[in-house]
């Protein structure tokens, strides 16, 4: 088997990996959602909802972006094959992992009575923001493990990690919900954070490195490059949250909380059930990508192979949704759901160029351009929010489904830009054709969902499926070779 498709090989085996640890985080989620809504009501609901995006908040502020970075040193170190500089990395990271962790806890203890009284106007659940501060440690000391995990390239470990964490935590908190109601609802957080860490501890503790100790100030010292580059990360990630609350109180303040119900609904659908690539390029991607970094013929090739795997299954993806996103709207909520029909089958379209552009935006992370990445961040965000606002104002819920598209095409062509102005980025031409080729099927799609005729509107939608499914397989096929794949799997397992 030649070298390239070896590396699309593993490409695809990574996707593979976290698509299917992400299907079954997903029916977690559900299950979880359920049981919430049976034993705590909308109320409860309601207090999840405030106390977790609060901590979301504080936590992104706090972390300083060390589990992308941590990442992106541990895979330079490794490239290096350099022993020494590895495990002083990693003592680097398992100290700076407390430091991080214990600031976010302190910081949340600190500001306890004003978080309280911003997420609901009064002071009563100062003692709650108090009790819940320690998932913050927990959540940073499992991120430094799982970043060990993602940096040495240990993906079946890292997804049982994150499976079973998630797992665990579900297991424990159905009876807590069940017996205590809206009691459980910190020890829920609590037990959650601990579950992770424990999952986490358990599978990076199996990797085998050099182990040094290092004092603070040597800590200190080879953890500004991480805490430079983390510093702007964060403060992207934060506003990436700050855009999103400032529109949904847009939202809430001009079509009601109702508005603002729909609207998650949608983007949980746009984003959530489509993520299983994104997934693997925040895992497996953005390491193999930061080790090559500076070698650009390298880093030309690797983006490209990416994109290729990427639109390669999310195109089929998005013809699967659009064709049956009635029946998903009303199995993943209820029929009075249908009326984000519209939004998500504009937004979902811009799905294929947010595969590109993300698989290109990775560069400027993994070349550690801090600077660049800010201003992009600042510039895109800001965009998003104004188009939303826009598309919302003149054409409601459709209108944003929209602006997200128009979002998508225009980040698009913004970091194609970007990404070949400053570090000489070339995609290969076979990346247009696959791509052009299912932008079609997913527009022509598109249009048929428009037709009345119901049977009609199937069997075309239907008869593109099979189509975008038929021509992803045949080009994956001519990269991976599923057969001889197969072969080695019996083989292996007859052995």
């Amino acid at each position: 088997m030649s070298k390239q498709s070896n590396d699309y090989t593993s490409i695809l085996k990574s996707t593979s990996i976290f698509g299917a640890v992400q299907v079954f985080n997903i029916l977690i989620s559900i299950v979880r959602s359920k049981a919430v809504a049976m034993f705590i009501g909308p109320m409860g609901m309601g207090i999840i909802g405030l106390l977790t995006s609060t901590m979301k908040f504080v936590g992104e502020l706090t972390r300083l972006g060390l589990d992308t970075t941590a990442v992106r040193e541990i895979a330079l170190s490794r490239h290096k094959n350099d022993e020494n500089e590895i495990a002083q990395v990693l003592a680097t990271v398992k100290k700076v992992v407390w430091f991080t962790g214990l600031l976010g806890a302190v910081v949340t203890i600190v500001l306890s009575p004003l978080l309280s009284y911003l997420a609901f106007e009064n002071y009563d659940y100062t003692l709650i923001f108090i009790w819940i501060s320690i998932s913050l440690l927990f959540n940073q000391l499992s991120a430094g493990q799982l970043a060990v995990l993602q940096g040495f390239r240990k993906l079946k470990r890292l997804a049982k990690a994150n499976l079973f964490g998630n797992l665990i935590a579900l297991v424990i908190c159905l009876p807590l919900y069940y017996y205590f109601r809206l009691d459980a609802i910190a020890p829920v957080i609590v037990v959650s954070s601990i579950s992770a860490l424990l999952m986490s501890w358990r599978y990076a503790k199996k990797v085998k490195y050099k182990h040094v100790e290092i004092p603070n100030k040597v800590a200190f010292r080879k953890s500004k490059s991480m805490l430079n580059l983390g510093l702007m990360l964060s403060l992207k990630g934060s506003m990436n949250l700050l855009v999103a609350y400032v529109f949904q109180l847009y939202l809430s303040h001009v079509g009601g909380i109702e508005q603002v119900g729909y609207y998650v609904a949608g983007f949980m659908i746009i984003n959530s059930y489509v993520d299983i690539v994104f997934n693997a390029m925040r895992t497996d991607y953005f390491p193999r990508l930061s080790a090559i970094a500076n070698d650009t013929k390298e880093v030309n090739k690797i983006v490209s192979e990416q994109s290729v795997i990427g639109i390669l299954i999310v195109g089929p993806l998005v013809v699967g949704f659009i064709t049956f996103l009635p029946l998903i709207i009303r199995l993943l909520y209820s029929m009075e759901f249908l009326v984000i029909l519209s939004f998500v089958s504009w937004a979902i379209l811009g799905m294929l160029f947010k595969t590109l552009s993300w698989s290109m935006g990775y560069v400027i992370l993994a070349k550690g351009d801090s600077k660049l990445f800010i201003k992009t961040g600042l510039f895109f965000n800001a965009l998003l929010l104004i188009l939303n606002v826009l598309g919302y104002y003149f054409l409601g819920l459709e209108g944003l489904g929209v602006s997200f598209l128009v979002y998508y095409i225009i980040h698009f062509v913004g970091i194609k830009w970007i990404t070949s102005s400053f570090y000489k980025l070339k995609l290969r031409s076979e990346v247009n054709t696959i791509f052009v080729f299912l932008l079609c099927l997913m527009i022509a799609v598109f249009g048929v969902s428009y037709i009345g005729a119901v049977r009609l509107k199937m069997v075309l939608s239907v008869s593109l499926l099979l189509i975008s499914l038929v021509y992803s397989y045949y080009q994956l096929n001519k990269r991976v070779n599923f057969q001889a794949l197969w072969k080695r799997f019996l083989n292996r397992n007859n052995d």
